[in-house]
């Protein structure tokens, strides 16, 4: 089997639609058709349904798994022997929902070793365990569990979700508020997927209401100056609340126990991180989130 074939493969079976996955790769529908029928003739069964939509089958996602780990292993080799031949610290790879949160302690380790080469890669929790598994990132930081084996982990920190309220919103004296009284309000908030449209949902599902959403938007900061203007009511972290760009706004406790996130750190189990790699876990999880300065170690 051709490691192009391979990698060819899983972006076929990453997108499940074998037009989208040729102008991925740049490469004509009908050459993407034969790699896949040749890949499936050695293998000796179809690794795709295609009644109707193409679509992964038991056997196609099990050959996957085994592919990603493979080419994630050659991969991680040919970095450990450009790590040990250039006797450098080599690079590191770090993935997350958010660099807001990421920012103190990024700066801190690019000034601490500035000839590391970083790459940032914004990702939906649901691909982070596939992205870890396959080594194409070294480590991610995720706002929500990640339910996936062959992972470890390290919490850096919890803190209370509230809600961001303009200025001179009825609410905005307030010293608390519950889910019902916010039931017909309008809320901005980020696309679904993301963690803190997850917790919306998840917080108006388990009192039988659905959120009034009347924005979704990729950008945070965009959020916070439309809560600000009095376009709407938006769920903020606390960590928000200390950032030196904020939009003025009032923000509210929100009477649930369950209105929190966790940050947590990820790495493959498996996995060879380089000495960059470890080097950037330690600044991560040592870092004092409440200061917002390294941790003293002594």
């Amino acid at each position: 089997m051709e490691l192009n074939s391979l990698r060819q493969f899983l972006v076929v079976a990453r997108l499940e639609h074998l037009s989208r996955a040729a102008d991925e790769l740049r490469i004509a529908q009908p050459s993407l058709s034969r790699t896949i029928a040749r890949l499936e003739g050695e293998l000796g069964g179809p690794l795709f349904d295609r009644s109707g939509r193409l679509r992964l089958n038991d056997t196609g996602r099990l050959f996957r798994d085994h592919v990603e780990r493979a080419l994630g292993e050659l991969d991680a080799g040919r970095r450990a022997v450009a790590e040990a031949t250039s006797q450098g610290l080599g690079a590191v790879r770090l993935a997350s929902e958010t660099f807001l949160t990421l920012t103190g302690p990024l700066a801190s380790y690019k000034s601490a070793h500035p000839a590391v080469e970083i790459e940032l890669h914004w990702s939906p929790p649901e691909d982070m365990a596939r992205r870890l598994r396959a080594q194409e990132v070294d480590l991610c930081v995720a706002s929500q569990p990640i339910h996936a084996e062959g992972l470890e982990s390290v919490r850096l920190f919890e803190e209370a979700v509230g809600v961001g309220v303009p200025l001179d919103h009825p609410l905005a004296g307030r010293a608390s508020v519950t889910i019902e009284e916010l039931a017909n309000e309008p809320f901005v908030t980020a696309r679904e997927g993301h963690w803190l449209r997850r917790l919306l949902d998840r917080l108006f599902a388990a009192q039988d209401l659905t959120p009034k959403v009347v924005c979704e938007s990729d950008e945070h900061s965009a959020i916070a100056d439309l809560i600000s203007a009095g376009l709407g009511i938006g769920l903020v972290p606390a960590f928000a609340r200390r950032s030196a760009t904020r939009a003025p706004a009032a923000w509210i406790p929100v009477d649930s126990p369950d209105c929190r996130r966790t940050l947590t750190l990820y790495w493959g189990a498996d996995s060879h991180l380089s000495t960059a790699s470890r080097l950037m876990r330690t600044t991560i999880t040592t870092w004092d989130w409440i200061t917002g300065e390294p941790q003293d170690t002594r």
